[in-house]
């Protein structure tokens, strides 16, 4: 054995070795800076409430003088500033925008502000930017109008990212609401059959499902607040369910308000959605894991096949060059 390639073998061990170390303490030091979320969503769950007990005792009192309560997540006068000077909010459709905003976990001013501002400013941020890259760094021998129809295209990548990004969030914060759900409709049903409220039972479940699912606690702990003080309760249940969009809560939210009308009791009916909840979540999951084998088609065939094809027939191909050599 030559010295360079004994030093190439050491050079591929220390690398190899760092590699299993760094991904050692990764591994080991990750637990140690995850932040602990439930606290930040409950404080601002607690500042949603103060918000609902401001807005109502300002109804009561049926007066201008009311002192104004201020809200923590109030925009910043510049934002507020800019969108108000050219509009945003009817030219972006603002009324979708909140709807999705609460869907993400986003509620009160600041977040729609801040929204209309990236999608207004992004895209000539984006436009500017891949236009320098494109002309000044790369330098490419292009026509000026192919430059400017590559800029257009990050402009509207620009356009559109804080949509996915809000997208992406509430997708997975349904998906965590889907998973806990059927495990806080059995604690839901224990609370109402032991005689709680519904707002005692509420307040119970969220208490142990935060653990599990923080934005579902969230919900359910602003959906008790808003149970306290909006003067319709319907319209609590109403809220609940258009700031999760499933279908599962949807008809929860059915029940609970026939219940609330007709004065029926809602124990049998929340037993009889615990358990198509749960139905439901075990057929999603049969269903991704029947879905799983023609996914793994592909990479199996680009990744594992060729490594098993070297593994298996490199040795013989090598005797045999050795042999005919």
């Amino acid at each position: 054995m030559s010295l360079s390639a004994l030093g190439d073998n050491n050079l591929i061990m220390v690398v190899l070795t760092m590699l299993a170390v760094s991904g050692t303490a990764y591994t080991l030091l990750m637990p140690f800076f995850e932040r602990d979320e439930l606290k930040s969503r409950m404080k601002s769950v607690t500042v949603e409430r103060e918000k609902i007990r401001a807005r109502e005792r300002k109804r009561l009192a049926d007066s201008k003088e009311t002192e104004k309560v201020s809200v923590k997540n109030t925009p910043k006068e510049s934002l507020r500033e800019f969108v108000d000077k050219y509009d945003l909010k009817r030219l972006l459709s603002a009324d979708g925008v909140v709807s999705k905003l609460k869907m993400a976990g986003h509620r009160g001013a600041s977040p729609l502000y801040t929204y209309l501002f990236l999608q207004t400013v992004l895209p000539l941020v984006f436009f500017g930017v891949v236009f320098v890259y494109v002309v000044v760094v790369l330098q490419l021998d292009i026509p000026v109008i192919l430059s400017l129809c590559i800029s257009l295209l990050g402009a509207a990548i620009g356009f559109f990212a804080p949509s996915v990004f809000i997208q992406n969030q509430i997708t997975k914060r349904q998906e965590s609401i889907r998973l806990a759900w059927p495990d806080a409709m059995d604690l839901m049903l224990i609370c109402v059959e032991s005689g709680m409220s519904i707002e005692a039972a509420f307040k119970k479940v969220a208490e142990e499902v935060g653990a599990q699912s923080a934005p579902l606690a969230e919900e359910l702990i602003l959906a008790n607040a808003e149970l306290s003080y909006l003067d319709e309760r319907r319209k609590a249940y109403q809220n609940l369910s258009e700031r999760t969009g499933l279908d599962g809560v949807k008809n929860v939210v059915v029940a609970l308000t026939q219940a609330e009308k007709y004065g029926t009791p809602i124990g049998q009916a929340l037993r009889v959605l615990s358990e198509e909840n749960r139905r439901e979540r075990m057929q999603e999951a049969e269903r991704k894991a029947a879905a799983l084998p023609p996914k793994l088609t592909v990479p199996m065939m680009l990744f594992f096949m060729p490594v098993l094809f070297i593994v298996i027939l490199g040795p013989a191909i090598i005797q045999v060059m050795d042999t005919f050599g």
